[in-house]
């Protein structure tokens, strides 16, 4: 479970940059506006790895023997393709609106690293799928509860530094799978 934690923690610094940049950003950003972007963060979140499973078990079978390098592949691809759109990012502030389709679009953008990562628990046979996307989940909404609060009270926050965060953090757990798959640790 401290695997799917930190992959939850990971996964969450995107959603994470982007709430604490609506809390910058949105005039009186209060408690029940974290929470509700938090529960649409933290919802797909926890659905994308779902759905990632799904269309990853379905061909499981036929690569199997691939799983760690597939997992491993598509850690790093994701955390690298984290810590690139963090560094280039010079203006990702939001409208200045909080609105259900705005939050659901930011949401689903946002969890689609989720969804490769779901693929990635197809070939982890000791992952309970249900828990892990509720850890997930739960994860994601703390830390973008938190995010959005902190955001509407601290101006000046490198939301870089969040998403480069999540991207290294990812990284090594791919590294980490990787080196267990092959036998080295």
């Amino acid at each position: 479970m401290l695997n799917i934690l930190l992959i939850g923690v990971g996964l969450s610094m995107d959603a994470f940059a982007v709430s604490v940049t609506n809390g910058l950003t949105i005039p009186h950003y209060k408690c029940r506006h974290a929470a509700i972007t938090a529960a649409y963060f933290g919802f797909f979140q926890g659905l994308m790895p779902l759905l990632g499973w799904l269309l990853g078990s379905t061909v499981s079978h036929i690569i199997s023997a691939w799983g760690p390098y597939v997992s491993f592949f598509l850690l790093a691809f994701i955390g690298v393709k984290m810590v690139i759109e963090s560094l280039r990012d010079d203006d990702g502030r939001p409208e200045a609106t909080l609105r259900h389709s705005r939050l659901a679009v930011m949401a689903i953008a946002t969890s689609l690293d989720a969804l490769a990562v779901g693929v990635s628990f197809a070939f982890m046979p000791d992952v309970s799928l249900v828990p892990a996307c509720l850890l997930i989940a739960a994860v994601t909404f703390a830390i973008c509860f938190a995010g959005g609060l902190l955001g509407s009270r601290v101006p000046g926050i490198s939301t870089k530094a969040a998403g480069v965060l999540g991207g290294v953090v990812l990284c090594g757990i791919g590294i980490k799978l990787l080196l267990e798959g092959i036998g080295v640790i």
